[in-house]
């Protein structure tokens, strides 16, 4: 760590967080704690709370939590050594030299920018000397003349082993630093490292200052092993956390109140040509959490615009499904599909930009993307059909972290689901006070962000939910979940192509689940399609076919059907989708517990006590929704 914790510790001690947060958020003492409207979101009661005892502020709002130095970073964009440097000057607390291993290390980082601006730049030489001809002739033939060559300083790789290598070495880069960077291929097996990038066109990846940090390559060749290329991770590249062009983007994005992400470099270069340069791109995996944090940065409602073909839609149900948790007031997405078979510059050249900009401007909202997805993938027919149609769609909507949106979205779905039956009110919607179809009572108003909270006092009935310190949903439901997720794709390797980023991500207890889930991305590495005979034997040989016979035991009655190797691929994917974000959700929601949990019995204030009955109902949210599946099926519901 930089900065030693007793150091972080006396700033804090000298800084009253309520202080610090006072200069942006007006405050008013409410006991032991300070409120205040939310500098995150704007709310018209206060559901911000700071306690100088614990030295952290709390948003409801918006679920943000942190110290002051997270509160600098969160409100002003500051890095945390900035934010350090700060308060360490207005507490008056002197910070330490720098150590030698933190020089050597800063100078190292400083080294390394150097050495990929070399690389950047050899690749430009080379694509505008002799050995670039062919790639020349490439960028011609797609219309990206010498000033987008300029701009975003395309080059280009030869074919030759070690010309990069040999460059480098001239300058006194030493070998060992340009296999960290990517630049090489080393290993144990190899005797002489060789350049990476080969015969290939080069865009250079820079991050938020326009630093190189890596690059991706596009193949010459036809019959390439593959045809777009990324660095590999290294000190300086994390593809999930960079988004291609965002230095370039920022300023326009800022003028224009919006950004655009687009599937691949290409793609953004047709994008800025089409009179958007606002447009960024991911770096050839699904959109991270972090790469959307950068997006909203940048601007409430990005457009994401994914190609019109079938991994462009999955490309935009998997961006889906990561935000969706994320969303709070004012924060969203829109989606802008292109025409089937097209991407940018396919349609750019073939229709012009005004067709890009009509293809923007009919840009539609996540919800609608939503409710399009689960309609088009489940028909509802029957009774059940669209039983399992609106259970699909509530726990989709449980999985949104802050209240109010969730509040709003259940609403807009419930009145859609009631449309859909005959006399289902024609979209009406009943809010939380109306009387509900065909009785008397009336539903009762849950608490709402700005609600006074509850007292501690108070005691609620009691619910085996809220017993202890167990996964949303209880640990049974939470083991069953991740059992029918490594069942499945045990029974359909076919799905790993696409599902195989998001296993190795996910968070598994079971010891048999963990040890086949290592196989499954072991084969997918493996193997360009997985096949069915090829995992068993694999099984077989590692001994884990008991394992998975265990597993498979453990999958509920209403999910078995995703073990049936003729089961719908459609409604096969949506479901594992659906059982991923509910996993991540239920592992979310159960550290917060704890978390909740402590601060409640460090300190009974009104605060916590609201902080961990938030947790509770999302939590009794996701089991109420997962609930049905434990229901055995009726005859009419399997023959559906």
């Amino acid at each position: 760590m930089r900065y030693p914790p007793h150091i972080l510790e006396e700033i804090r001690a000298r800084l009253p967080a309520s202080d610090v947060v006072g200069r942006r958020v007006r405050l008013k003492k409410a006991g032991r704690e300070w409120r205040g409207l939310s500098p995150f979101n704007s709310e018209k009661t206060p559901s911000f709370y700071v306690n100088d005892q614990k030295q952290f502020y709390h948003c409801f709002s918006s679920g943000k939590h942190g110290d002051v130095f997270t509160f600098l970073m969160e409100t002003e964009g500051l890095s945390f050594p900035e934010a350090v440097e700060r308060l360490a000057g207005e507490a008056g607390v002197t910070l330490p030299a720098p150590s030698a291993d933190t020089r050597e290390m800063e100078t190292k980082r400083t080294g390394a920018f150097e050495v990929m601006e070399l690389a950047a730049a050899y690749y430009e030489d080379q694509l505008k000397g002799r050995l670039g001809t062919s790639a020349r002739a490439y960028l011609d033939r797609r219309e990206l003349g010498p000033e987008i060559r300029s701009r975003f300083r395309l080059g280009y790789a030869t074919s030759e082993r070690y010309g990069l290598r040999d460059h480098l070495a001239a300058k006194d880069v030493d070998k060992a630093l340009m296999a960290e960077l990517g630049l090489l291929v080393s290993g144990d097996d190899i005797a002489v490292p060789f350049d990476k990038f080969r015969d290939r066109v080069m865009f250079p990846i820079t991050d938020s200052r326009g630093r190189v940090i890596a690059f991706g390559g596009r193949a010459m060749q036809a019959d390439a092993k593959a045809k777009y290329m990324n660095s590999p991770e290294t000190p300086l590249f994390h593809k999930g956390q960079v988004l291609y062009n965002l230095h370039g983007a920022r300023k326009a994005a800022h003028d224009r109140g919006t950004i655009i992400a687009v599937e691949g470099y290409v793609d953004v270069i047709a994008m800025t040509m089409a009179g958007h340069p606002n447009a960024v791109a991911g770096l050839g995996t699904a959109l991270t959490e972090e790469q959307l944090a950068l997006l909203w940065r940048h601007a409430d409602e990005p457009i994401l615009c994914f190609d019109g073909d079938g991994a462009g839609q999955r490309a935009a149900f998997k961006a889906l499904d990561v935000a969706l948790p994320g969303l709070t007031p004012g924060k969203s997405l829109r989606f802008a599909l292109l025409p089937e078979g097209q991407d940018p510059d396919d349609l750019l050249r073939s229709a012009g930009a005004s067709a890009i900009d009509r293809v923007l401007d009919g840009a539609r909202p996540l919800v609608e993307v939503l409710w399009s997805r689960a309609t088009e993938s489940t028909p509802t027919d029957t009774p059940e059909r669209k039983a399992g149609l609106a259970k699909g769609l509530r726990e989709m909507v449980a999985s949104i972290r802050d209240e109010t949106v969730r509040r709003f979205y259940k609403d807009e779905i419930e009145g859609r689901l009631r449309a859909l039956s005959p006399g289902g009110g024609g979209g009406q919607r009943r809010t939380g006070y109306e009387p509900r179809s065909g009785g008397g009572s009336t539903f009762q108003r849950k608490p709402r962000p700005g609600d006074p909270p509850p007292s501690p006092r108070i005691t609620t009935k009691f619910n085996p939910l809220f017993a202890g310190s167990t996964n949303s949903g209880g640990t049974a439901m939470f083991r069953d979940r991740e059992a029918m997720i490594v069942s499945s794709l045990l029974a359909h390797p076919e799905l790993l192509g696409i599902e195989a980023e998001d296993l190795a991500a996910l968070e598994l207890d079971d010891p048999d689940a963990q040890a086949l889930r290592s196989l499954l991305l072991d084969q997918a590495a493996d193997a360009d399609q997985p096949d069915v005979e090829v995992l068993e034997s694999r099984l077989r040989r590692a001994g884990l076919d008991g394992a998975a016979m265990r597993l498979a035991t453990h999958v509920r009655p209403g999910d078995r059907w995703t073990l049936d190797s003729h089961a719908d691929r459609m409604r096969l994917e949506d479901a594992l989708r659906q059982a991923v974000i509910l996993h991540r959700k239920s592992g979310a929601l159960n550290s917060e517990l704890r978390a909740a949990e402590r601060a409640l019995a460090e300190e009974g204030s009104e605060a916590n006590f609201a902080w961990l009955c938030d947790v509770k109902e999302r939590m009794a949210v996701i089991a109420g929704a997962e609930a049905d599946a434990d229901e055995p099926e009726s005859d009419d519901t399997a023959a559906a």
